[in-house]
């Protein structure tokens, strides 16, 4: 089934450091519907507090666009590029951003965790278990790896040593 080219997608942009909310700015004004997420912060000084409004996701925004409006907002001056995956410009669906909107009208606490987190499926790049493709395992004294056999509903943990390097595999849908 052929894409239509006026079909719409939510891109993930990087922007340049601390520039998000011009980037927002210049996307609104180029007519490119656009999601900045932010949070409300109670920062100190040491002579006052004050709220202040934040981007979530340091060096993003997103993009709802098709491929001619992506074009137009990779252009912008606070814009470095679009985030792609295996070469082509990374789609994001629509539940993801949507959960993230659901989220964050809560006005919880939120924390964003960078790296990979227990539960991520990667595969060991270097060290003793090189090549061994697993779930992530927050173990006591860091992390292990779990190597897990469905059918038999049964998983074999090992803890991974220092010299161990991870990468997130990304499952695709076909």
């Amino acid at each position: 089934m052929k894409k239509n080219s006026t079909d719409k997608f939510w891109f993930a942009l990087y922007t340049k450091p601390r520039n998000e909310f011009k980037a927002e700015h210049q996307l609104i004004e180029a007519g490119i519907t656009n999601y900045l997420p932010t949070v409300t912060l109670l920062k100190q000084w040491s002579d006052r507090k004050k709220k202040v409004t934040e981007p979530l996701l340091r060096g993003y925004i997103f993009i709802y666009a098709n491929e001619g409006e992506r074009l137009v907002s990779v252009e912008q001056q606070s814009i470095v590029r679009c985030v792609f995956d295996v070469g082509r410009p990374a789609r994001i669906p629509d539940w993801q951003i949507d959960n993230l909107r659901t989220m964050l009208e809560t006005n919880e606490d939120v924390i964003v965790h960078k790296g990979i987190v227990p539960g991520a499926k990667v595969i060991i790049k270097d060290g003793p278990f090189e090549g061994i493709i697993g779930t992530v395992v927050k173990g006591e004294t860091g992390k292990s790896i779990s190597v897990s056999i469905d059918l038999l509903n049964r998983s074999v943990i090992a803890r991974l040593p220092k010299e161990s390097s991870l990468e997130a595999i990304r499952e695709t849908s076909n």
